[in-house]
Formats: C-alpha cells, structure tokens, sequence
C-alpha cells in the first residue's frame, strides 16, 4: 500500500477586462503530485528476520511496538520491526536469522 505526498503549488490567476473573449488565460494550478511515495513514520527503514525453532505455533508481542507476530510451524520465518528485537530475543524458540 503506497500513499502519495500531495503539495498545494501556487495559485495563479490571470484577469482579462473584456467579457468572454480571454477566458483561456484564466488559469488556475491545483495540487502537484511529488515523485517519492510517503513513507508513514511507524514504518521501519529495515527489519529483522525471526525463525520459530519449536514444535507447534507461536504468537508473539513485541515490547517496544506492541505488534503481534505470528509463527505458523516450526521454522516459518517472520519480518519483525528492529525495536522489538531486543524482547523476542528473550524468547527462547526464536532464533534472528538476519
């Protein structure tokens, strides 16, 4: 899902006297599109990789973001934001892969 930045450029306007005949050159600008998509502030610029070593499922809680992660079967892999690392760390059947 990518969300597009949006910036109000100038608003310009041209007056013409005479009725009717200069209508084309009022023109006015509404929004610009910029060309890099936004990225939300709650989003990380990376993440770490976890790996789920027991025998059944495992559902998870970050300490620091309070996401639920969710590990299917033994070794299914999960993208984890980096400020929860430290406390799925403590868990003892997650291993960081990368």
């Amino acid at each position: 899902m990518s969300k597009t930045l949006y910036r109000k450029s100038e608003m310009t306007r041209h007056n013409s006297s005479c009725c009717g005949q200069n209508r084309s050159s009022l023109h006015t600008t509404g929004f610009a599109a910029t060309a890099e998509p936004a990225r939300p502030s709650h989003q990380p610029r990376f993440v770490v990789v976890f790996e789920y070593t027991g025998a059944t499922g495992l559902h998870a809680v970050g300490g620091s973001t309070g996401q639920h992660y969710r590990w299917s079967q033994s070794g299914a892999r999960v993208a984890v934001d980096p400020r929860d690392r430290v406390s799925l760390r403590a868990v003892p059947q997650l291993r960081e892969v990368r």
